[in-house]
């Protein structure tokens, strides 16, 4: 007997996970690699994050069961983000989610508002967690090209009539992963406007949108007036705090959309452990000073590798945040070969661009996520690389 699902034999290997084995492979042959493939962050939470999770871990009160839809004061904690940073006011009652890390959000909101054969539209290229969660689902997806020479801003228009009246969700995600595009405020604007036209649900995965270099400062889709109609927006303490092990989220906006995910949520899981909502309540409410010293830094590293890829001849555009850069690979190379031959010949790992969609062909994903003596390696081992072969 078989006793695997069909929507889990016909699901997809996560490309991420088969670099991994690859890594070890290489480990055990006594290969130094470096992985600059997937975007987690290396740098510590910050000391007073943890100081407060010691703190309400000491609680006993803590430890029984939190609210399915987070605890009070998370949720306050996110509202007050929102009203200070976006001046958006949010109800934490009704227009405010806990997520056990926002790509568990993306996954169960995706089965909260699609039925089996519902069609989405996936931003190609774009975090291979949508396409995933739409599969799950019984969905359908459509390719919702971004626009490599105007910011990879959605291509409307490339969307056929059909598709368009036949979608009943969209994912749109700035800061952008993979390509480090920043969000513009005709971008949401558009977005609203598309699916307020055709009824469409819009899922903004704000994920990044804390790390920005500069004077850059990432807009929210809720600022866009009515978005509540049309809107619910994620966001992660993963990235901006450095906090990805700790699982923690959220999910805010249309307060329908809302209530359907927690009560999907509260039959699949219990929430999230209280002392991290609370230690998480604790960064949300303070005044970011340790995500603007982490930004510097991630800035520097991308300066640094930004200027040893143009050296080598590899374009990359120069991002405003997120962990990443988008670089073009030699034009006689398939993304996967250039890769492959990255890890082959220099040991250094990096996700190649078809990992994230179809319009990811010709491009690799480079992290930032490492630190500066293992970034003076990374620069070493490419200026050694031959990338017209």
């Amino acid at each position: 007997m078989v006793f695997v699902s069909e929507k889990v034999k016909n699901l997809p290997p996560y490309l991420f996970s088969q670099f991994q084995q690859r890594k070890e492979q290489l480990k055990q042959k006594g290969v130094d690699v470096i992985d600059l493939g997937i975007g987690s962050p290396d740098l510590p939470t910050p000391a007073f994050v943890c100081e407060e999770l010691k703190e309400q871990v000491n609680n006993p009160q803590n430890h029984r069961y939190s609210p399915y839809s987070g605890c009070d004061e998370f949720k306050q904690a996110v509202a007050s983000f929102y009203a200070k940073r976006y001046q958006v006011t949010l109800d934490p009652n009704t227009e405010v989610l806990t997520l056990i890390g926002s790509k568990e959000g993306i996954a169960n909101l995706i089965q909260a508002v699609i039925n089996p054969m519902d069609k989405v539209l996936v931003p190609d290229p774009g975090y291979p967690a949508y396409r995933k969660g739409v599969h799950l689902a019984g969905g359908v997806s459509v390719s919702l090209p971004l626009d490599a020479n105007n910011q990879y801003a959605p291509l409307f228009d490339q969307i056929s009539e059909e598709d368009a009246i036949a979608a009943k969700l969209m994912f749109l995600n700035y800061p952008n992963n993979p390509t480090a595009a920043y969000g513009e405020w005709r971008t949401y604007l558009e977005a609203v406007s598309f699916s307020r036209r055709y009824n469409i649900l819009l899922a903004h995965d704000a994920a990044y949108d804390l790390l920005t270099f500069g004077d850059y400062k990432a807009p929210s889709a809720l600022q866009i007036p009515g978005a509540k109609d049309y809107v619910v927006e994620l966001g992660s303490l993963s990235k901006s705090f450095n906090m990805t092990g700790w699982r923690i989220g959220y999910i805010v906006g249309n307060k329908e959309v809302i209530a359907a995910l927690a009560t999907l949520k509260s039959n699949i899981d219990t929430c999230q452990f209280m002392p991290i909502q609370k230690a998480a309540a604790k960064a949300l409410q303070s005044d970011l000073t340790a995500v603007k010293e982490n930004n510097l830094i991630y800035e520097q590293r991308m300066e640094k590798l930004h200027t040893a890829l143009r050296k080598l001849g590899l374009h990359a555009e120069k991002p405003k945040g997120t962990l990443y850069l988008w670089v073009q690979v030699p034009r006689e190379e398939s993304s996967l070969t250039f890769a492959n031959r990255l890890l082959e010949e220099t040991g250094i790992i990096v996700t190649p661009g078809t990992a994230f969609g179809a319009n990811g062909e010709g491009f690799i994903r480079i992290s930032l996520s490492t630190h500066a003596e293992r970034l003076d390696e990374v620069v070493r081992r490419l200026s050694k690389l031959d990338v017209k072969r």
